[in-house]
Order: C-alpha cells, then sequence, then structure tokens
C-alpha cells in the first residue's frame, strides 16, 4: 500500500476567503452610498456630501450613514409625518438660523438609504456571489 498524506489548506481557503469577503464589502458599501447621495436631497448639500461608510474588517461587515443629525430626521421623517406614526402631533414653532419663526407640522420621511439598500441589494448579491465563485 502506498502512503496516504493530508494536506490541510483550510487556512489558505479562510485567508482568501476573508479577502475576497473585505473586497467585496469595500465595493458594496461604496455603491450603495453613491446610490445614497443619489437619492438624498438637496437643499445646501450638506446632508448629501456626508454620507459615508466604514469596513470592520474584523467583523466582516459594513456600516454606511452620516453624522449628521438630520440624516435621520430626513431618513424617518418627523413630527406627524414619521415614519412609525412616532412623532409630535400637532405641529410647534421654530426659530431658524436667521431669526425668522416658522411652524411646522414636521417633514415625511425620504428612506434614501433604505431605498439605496433595497435598488442595490440584486447588484450587491451578484457581486458576493461572483466573488466567493474566485475562492480556490
Amino acid at each position: 500500500m502506498g502512503n496516504i498524506s493530508f494536506i490541510d489548506n483550510s487556512d489558505k481557503v479562510i485567508s482568501e476567503l476573508e479577502r475576497l469577503l473585505v473586497e467585496g464589502l469595500i465595493e458594496a458599501a461604496g455603491e450603495v452610498q453613491g446610490k445614497v447621495k443619489q437619492n438624498t436631497p438637496v437643499d445646501t448639500g450638506q446632508l448629501k456630501g456626508s454620507w459615508d461608510y466604514r469596513v470592520d474588517e474584523s467583523k466582516l461587515e459594513a456600516t454606511i450613514g452620516s453624522p449628521l443629525e438630520n440624516a435621520i430626521f430626513t431618513e424617518y421623517g418627523t413630527g406627524e409625518y414619521a415614519l412609525e406614526d412616532n412623532g409630535r402631533k400637532g405641529g410647534w414653532k421654530y426659530k431658524d438660523a436667521e431669526g425668522e419663526w416658522h411652524y411646522t407640522r414636521g417633514k415625511p420621511p425620504m428612506r434614501m438609504l433604505h431605498n439605496a439598500f433595497i435598488t442595490k441589494k440584486p447588484t450587491e448579491k451578484k457581486l458576493f456571489e461572483d466573488k466567493l465563485r474566485k475562492v480556490k
């Protein structure tokens, strides 16, 4: 009988798989970020320019968001228009930066991030499928 030897390449396969997943996360997050920017309404352009993403390679996850407080208000809406119907009712007054008073009942949700994710999901799924086919 001949000698049989076993070569364990699992570390190499796992390493290559992780590398491809990180590469895919960077590409996918960049594409979703681009779509979110397209979806974002422009008043001053501050919100549109604030979207960014971060990839945590150790967790194999990407986070897409904005540091601006207005991002969550624009995504989910405010006041009587809040997405989950949990906003302030009856309207309110506020003073703008120029000292002018305004009355509002809130603003409707725009769902820029949610819609970007839903729109890009099939493309991103294919991107990851193609990446994983490369694992040898």
